[in-house]
Order: C-alpha cells, then structure tokens, then sequence
C-alpha cells in the first residue's frame, strides 16, 4: 500500500460521514454558514492527510482507533503550509469535533486521543480580531447540547457586535424582546444609551429565545441561568475559559476584552472619538481616548514588522 498515489484520499468511505457532518452542525448545532463550510472543509483535508500519511482508505471505524501521532502529524503538516497558531488551534478543534461526531454516529462514547493545540507566544494585550472574537463565540456556542450553548453564544456576540459591558447584557430585561436594529441599555450610573444590533448577534439572541424552555416576557431577565433564575455573569467567564482554551487563543481574551475589541475596531474603521464615547456609554470623552493610544500601538506594531528602515 505504501505506493498509493497522494490522491487516495479522494474516495474515503469516511467522507460520507463528513457531509453527515455537515447537516448535523447546520440543523442541530445550528452553526453559522460560514462556520459549517470551515469545519467540513478540514473535516475533508483531515481524511485526505490521512490517506497519504497511512498509505489507505479511510473508513469511518478506523476514525476511532486514531493515534495521538497521527494528530500532531496533521497539525505539522498544516503548520508547515504555513497555517498560524490561532488557525491552527481551531483546526485542531474542528477535527475533535469531527471525531466526536464520528463516535457517536456509531453508538460509542468519543475517545479523543491526546494531542496539544499550538498556543500563541505570551504577548501584550491587545483586541481579538474579527475571527477571533467570533470563533470565540462560536465555540461557546457548541459546548453543550442544550439551549445555555446558544445563551452564551448570543452573549458573547451582543458583547462583540454592540459593546455591552457584562453587567449590561445580563441586566437587559426580556421586553427588550423582539430585537431590532437598536437596543436601549443601561449602564453605569443609570445613564441609557442607544446601541446597535447586526444581524448576526440579532439572529443568535433569536435562536437563544426560541431554544429557550422558560418564558422570556416583562421584567424577567433576558439571560437566563439553567434552572430560570437570574443569569451570574461568572458563568459566562466560565464558558469563554473553556472555549478560549480549546481555541489556544490568549488568556487576554476575556468578555470584556471584546468590549474593547468592539471599540478598537470601530475606531481603526473610522469611527470619530465623540460617537465612539456614545456607543460605549463613557461619562467622559478621556476613558474614550484610551482607544487611540491602542490603535496607535498597532501602527507602530506594524510599522516595526514591515518597514525595512525600522
């Protein structure tokens, strides 16, 4: 078998699986489009690095017996195509849950073989990337099977997407119901601010409320804990360490972190400081100018990687 040609892995009975696969995480885990297409399409290289690296097809049955080897020779693979860490990272966790679902699709109870994401080098704090930031999201979105996946999935996108503190998202009480294209919110000193809904974090508070198994009306919180009651935001801290752990991202990356991220990228597009004081419902203009000392940093963070002279 060993002089297969490399496009073995074209015909792998296990691909059916994958497309599987794909159904499940857009029907039942009700993952974004985007995240769908990510996740089968290494879901699909995964099966074809193994078909060159093992010399054979590829079947569903074999997918349970994996070497930790034959993991971290996929991810040396993919790292030295020129695949970054934080890539990398959600790779390695794409192919997990591949493997869970394959386990499961046989009535076995998913044995994971041990194997380390990269972590990204300890640097400065700085504001996650759109991908990042999302990724996060999403992953909090997939750790369990009931409706608190899609509860701090549509949390940490409202935090992301409109610049909630913590505090605010879960004081929002459930009248907000339905979203529109703004939300009222209270912050500090009971002062109200407007903010905006993208589709994206409206569509996730939506599949939160309907997966919800208690009623959502009046004064009751919008975030509700799993038997109820009021939310406690160290829960969501909680959910973001896991996924954040899973994803190799930095331990930066807190749900306040993407507050900032929101506020960041609002000002790297454009945005002028006094809207920008508004959005974030700060009392003065100086908590406000912070922000331009952080997008300077990554002028300058830029300028030293590419300028020849620097």
């Amino acid at each position: 078998m060993a002089d297969q040609p490399d496009d073995i892995g074209l015909s792998h009975p296990a691909q059916a699986l994958a497309v599987r696969w794909a159904s499940f995480l857009a029907h039942d885990r009700r993952r974004s489009p985007h995240t769908v297409r990510a996740y089968v399409a290494t879901a699909h290289r995964f099966l074809e690095f193994l078909g060159r690296h093992r010399g054979e097809e590829i079947g569903r049955y074999g997918l349970l017996t994996l070497p930790a080897s034959d993991l971290r020779a996929f991810l040396a693979d993919r790292r030295a195509s020129g695949l970054g860490a934080s890539s990398a990272a959600r790779e390695m966790s794409a192919v997990r849950a591949f493997l869970s679902f394959a386990a499961e699709d046989l009535g076995e109870i998913p044995q994971l073989p041990r194997t380390r994401a990269p972590k990204r080098p300890r640097t400065l704090p700085r504001p996650a990337s759109p991908d990042d930031a999302l990724a996060l999201a999403e992953e909090a979105g997939s750790a369990s099977e009931d409706w608190t996946a899609a509860r701090d999935m549509a949390i940490l996108l409202l935090l992301y997407g409109s610049g909630l503190r913590i505090a605010e998202a879960m004081g929002l009480p459930a009248s907000v119901l339905p979203i529109g294209r703004t939300l009222r919110v209270t912050g500090k000193r009971n002062k109200t601010r407007v903010v905006p809904v993208v589709d994206a974090v409206r569509e996730a508070i939506t599949a939160y409320t309907q997966a919800c198994p208690y009623p959502l009306t009046g004064s009751t919180p919008l975030f509700l804990g799993a038997r109820g009651g009021p939310l406690n935001a160290d829960l969501v801290r909680r959910s973001v360490r896991s996924a954040r752990r899973r994803l190799g991202l930095p331990d930066s990356l807190t749900p306040h972190a993407l507050r900032h991220s929101f506020a960041t990228h609002l000002l790297a597009g454009g945005a002028d400081l006094r809207s920008l004081q508004e959005l974030l419902g700060h009392a003065s203009l100086s908590s406000t100018q912070i922000y331009t000392q952080v997008d300077a940093a990554q002028l300058l963070d830029i300028y030293r990687h590419a300028h020849p002279r620097a």
